[in-house]
Formats: C-alpha cells, sequence, structure tokens
C-alpha cells in the first residue's frame, strides 16, 4: 500500500542520514494493523539490527496504561474520582506547597489549601511538578538531596506541590501516586495488578516494569545526541527491584504490544474479546478534565534531559484522564479531539477516536522532545492520513 512505501521511505532515509540510530513505527484503524516498520540499529556503532519486537523503556507511555488501571477501580467503586485521596492514600492528607526559600537557601512550605483528588492526580492537576521544568523544584531537591524520581524509592515521593490542588495544569509525579492509589484498594503491586488486569488479557507479554532474558536480549541501547548524527550509548536501566513501581513512568514495552493497548482503547475499551474498560469510561477519559486550564511549553531547566516540549505551538491543548486532548485538527491530519503523549526517550503515540486511527513512534534518544524524532513523527503520521484520502 502507498503507506508503507512512504512510510518506509521515511523510516529508512532517516536512518540512513543519520539522524536516528534505529526507529521502530506502527499504526492501526478500527480494522487492525495498517503498517509496521522497525529500522535502524538497537544500538548506534553495532550491527544489533532495529526489529519490531525491541524492547523499549517507554517512559510516560506509562501513564496511560496507569490511567486505566485507576479507572477499572473507578468503575468497580474503589476509587472516587473527586473525593480526597486521602482517604486510600494518608500520606497525601496533609500536603505541603513550595512557597520559596529562606535567604539561606532553605525551602520555605506551606500546608495546601485545599485536599488531592483523583481527577487532579489523572490531569495533572493536583500540584505536583517534575525537576525536569520547574525550577524550583530542582532548587528544592538540590538543597533537600531528594533522589529523582527515575530512583523509585519512596522518599522521592515527598517532593512537595509547586502550587494548590486545582489552581493550573503542570507535568509531574501525579501518575506515581495514582498507581499507589490502585496498590492501596487492590492490595496487589502495581506490577503484578497490570500483568493480571491488562497485560495478560490483551496478550502484551513482552510488557512490564522488569525486564526478563528474552527482553534483555531484545532490549535498545540508550542514546544521548551530542549531534546532528552522533550518539553516545549511555547506560541506563529503570531499576529492577524498585521500592514501588513507577506508575508515571516505569515500563518497557514493545511497538506491538503498545499498540495492542492503543487499539483497546480505539475499540472502546475491548480487543480481542477481552474487556478492559467500560464504553463509557473510555469516552469520560478522552473528554477534557481541566475546564479552563491549559496545556503550557514544558520549559527545560535541565536540558540534557529535555528540551523546551510543546506540542503543536499556539494551539490550545486540554487533558483527559490520562492523555493530551488536540482541540483542533493537527497539521498531521489528526482530528480535533485527537489524544497523545509520549516519553522522555523520544517514544511518541497518539489515538484519533473520531478518524478510527492510532499509531506509535519508539526510539531511545535523550534528551527528550528531539526535532529529528518529532520530524520524523510527523512525516509518519501524516503518511498514515495521506493513505486515507
Amino acid at each position: 500500500m502507498a503507506v508503507a512505501s512512504a512510510m518506509d521511505q521515511a523510516l529508512e532515509s532517516a536512518v540512513v542520514a543519520g539522524k536516528v540510530p534505529g526507529v521502530v513505527a506502527l499504526a492501526a484503524d478500527t480494522n487492525g494493523i495498517v503498517y509496521e516498520g522497525a529500522y535502524g540499529t538497537r544500538e548506534a556503532g553495532t550491527d544489533r539490527a532495529m526489529t519490531l519486537d525491541t524492547v523499549f523503556w517507554i517512559a510516560s507511555m506509562t501513564k496511560a496504561i496507569t490511567s486505566v488501571a485507576a479507572m477499572q477501580q473507578v468503575e468497580q467503586g474503589k476509587l472516587d474520582l473527586d473525593e480526597p485521596i486521602s482517604r486510600v492514600l494518608p500520606e497525601l492528607a496533609s500536603p505541603q506547597v513550595l512557597d520559596g526559600f529562606e535567604d539561606d537557601g532553605t525551602p520555605r512550605l506551606r500546608p495546601a489549601t485545599r485536599p488531592i483528588t483523583l481527577r487532579q492526580l489523572l490531569t495533572h492537576t493536583a500540584g505536583f511538578s517534575y525537576d525536569i521544568w520547574s525550577a524550583d523544584l530542582l532548587r528544592y531537591t538540590q538543597q533537600t538531596n531528594l533522589p529523582g524520581i527515575i530512583e523509585c524509592k519512596n522518599i522521592c515521593l515527598t517532593a512537595p506541590l509547586t502550587f494548590d490542588p486545582g489552581e493550573r495544569w503542570d507535568y509531574g509525579i501525579n501518575i506515581d501516586w495514582a498507581g499507589k492509589a490502585v496498590e492501596a484498594v487492590t492490595g496487589k503491586n502495581l506490577s503484578a495488578y497490570m500483568r493480571e488486569h491488562i497485560f495478560q488479557p490483551l496478550g502484551m507479554n513482552d510488557t512490564g516494569f522488569t525486564l526478563g532474558a528474552s527482553q534483555r536480549e531484545r532490549q535498545s541501547s540508550m542514546h544521548a545526541r551530542t549531534g546532528e548524527t552522533t550518539f553516545d550509548v549511555i547506560p541506563f536501566e529503570v531499576p529492577q527491584e524498585p521500592e514501588f513501581f513507577m506508575g508515571g513512568g516505569g515500563l518497557y514495552s514493545t511497538g506491538p504490544d503498545y499498540l495492542t493497548f492503543l487499539r483497546m482503547l480505539l475499540g472502546n475499551g475491548t480487543l480481542n474479546g477481552a474487556q478492559i474498560l467500560h464504553p463509557d469510561t473510555v469516552a469520560e477519559m478522552g473528554k477534557n478534565q481541566i475546564g479552563d486550564l491549559t496545556v503550557g511549553l514544558l520549559a527545560t531547566v535541565q536540558p540534557g534531559s529535555s528540551n523546551d516540549a510543546e506540542f503543536f505551538p499556539g494551539m490550545i491543548k486540554k487533558w483527559g484522564l490520562g492523555y493530551m486532548i488536540s482541540t483542533e485538527q493537527a497539521p498531521t491530519g489528526r482530528s480535533a479531539g485527537s489524544l497523545a503523549w509520549a516519553g522522555l526517550a523520544n517514544t511518541y503515540f497518539w489515538l484519533d477516536p473520531a478518524s478510527g486511527i492510532t499509531g506509535l513512534i519508539l526510539t531511545q534518544i535523550l534528551p527528550f522532545a528531539d526535532a529529528a524524532v518529532l520530524d520524523l513523527f510527523g512525516q509518519f503520521e501524516s503518511a498514515i492520513y495521506t493513505s486515507r484520502q
């Protein structure tokens, strides 16, 4: 089909030009898979071929899966979107807000003006931030020697809020707390819960927080961009014996596995006879949940981890219960009301319920919002929509 040749050419050209070491891309519609391709290598400077079953750290693409797990508990009445989350997470009963610093650099904290809810956690309006994009939180972590969230230590979750719950949208460790809420009401750790209630029913056998021998054999290395066509291979691994499973960014997966998850959402919560969510729940997750608030630019304060990041600058973006919402048709062809998000190592997905299309592109490159990968993602997405005209 035309989309295959157009996309194959785009992927192969990016690899040949040295813009990415390797890439996997897939797309599907309501009838099934419409494109899948893998080009380049799993590790720059080697002949380890990139394949469809290559294992990637999907980072914040974990958030949509954790959000589904939380919404399963809402369906069962074990969690409520709007009651104080402290009912199940007493650690959040008295949240503190970072309110500046004393002259000697000591952080100044004050009590939050209102309680935190699950809806706020799922929409990134609870007050939590990431120190990659928050200068105040970065200063706090440096002053207090608080470990970064990637270390998966419980103390990482004790970071203060940077604003009062409900005041604005800001990206942060909210979904890690949502994962803790799932654990609290199910009595299972997040890894076991997801395996039993999401991964096994959908046949996502290569997705999990910990890597087995088979996954390690197929794992892509992590790369740091050093130039337009140059990369350093860098050591990276999410802790394999964590104090908590990082619902905001701890999963490893493959392109086919994650596409399966997206196809379930495209199918209103069901795929191949496995019902993960009710259709009404899936619809609610795709609606604006933040009112007049908007999703804005993530201005980096740690350029080694992320560039400045914003999807479709100039477009008003909202947030549902797990992902960003485009309010207008995108230049790529994506419909108004489409859903999307990404992972720190330049992994990206979108879900277009109106057109019945979904897709993703996977690399392992830092920093986030890499211009070459975003350009390739745009080419990929545009080719999918062009093929349907």
